[in-house]
């Protein structure tokens, strides 16, 4: 599989990032700083951002780069509905989730996202899928990122008020999806994980 423009992008970025953090020659830093403006011209084209935007995506370089990881939770109901919650911006749906979190455990992470998103408790179970994004047709974007699944069933309702960043929740049978945010997750994803779950498949995906 050819890498699409965005990964090349982001791939470029990367490299020109990791030469600024380590080399020691003018000539190179010049080069690598180029390189760097050009790999965010091309993300801006990419996904229609002017540069300056795109440039406010990212944080200083200190370290060597590596991908940002998405965390999120499946669980269903006794129906094998799949349970979904609505964004504030943009109104289309996802699993609940969202970045990991320093200091906290991926299994920490998903039970912390579905109590704020959904005012649900949950138990983790075990892990789904382990997606790379450049595997499947996501709307290009700034960020390089692996995307953690994680089965969860409910335990209990926490409190629960709407927000700026989720609206709802509902469960969805697996035919009858509602309008996906393609940026956080597809519906060939979700197709795939739920019939993994009613198959019993306890190998993970991974891309």
């Amino acid at each position: 599989m050819s890498d699409s423009p965005s990964t090349l992008a982001q791939r470029t970025k990367s490299i020109a990032d990791i030469g600024l953090l380590y080399s020691k020659d003018a000539y190179d830093r010049e080069r690598y700083t180029e390189l760097h403006e050009l790999a965010l011209e091309l993300l801006g084209q990419l996904i229609d951002k002017p540069v300056e935007v795109v440039k406010d995506f990212y944080t200083a370089v200190t370290d060597y780069p590596t991908p940002k990881v998405d965390i999120r939770g499946f669980a269903v109901n006794d129906k094998n509905e799949i349970l979904l919650v609505r964004e504030g911006v943009g109104k289309c749906w996802t699993l609940p989730g969202g970045w990991a979190d320093i200091g906290l455990t991926p299994a920490e992470v998903v039970v912390k996202e579905f109590k704020e998103e959904t005012g649900l408790a949950v138990k983790p179970e075990r892990l789904l899928a382990v997606f790379d994004k450049k595997m499947h047709p996501h709307p290009p974007q700034p960020f390089y990122v692996y995307k953690m699944v994680i089965l969860c069933s409910i335990t209990g309702e926490l409190s629960f008020k709407a927000g700026h960043d989720m609206l709802e929740s509902a469960f969805f049978p697996v035919s009858g999806l509602p309008e996906l945010s393609l940026d956080r997750i597809l519906a060939s994803q979700i197709q795939l994980l739920h019939s993994n779950y009613v198959n019993n498949v306890l190998m993970p995906v991974l891309d």
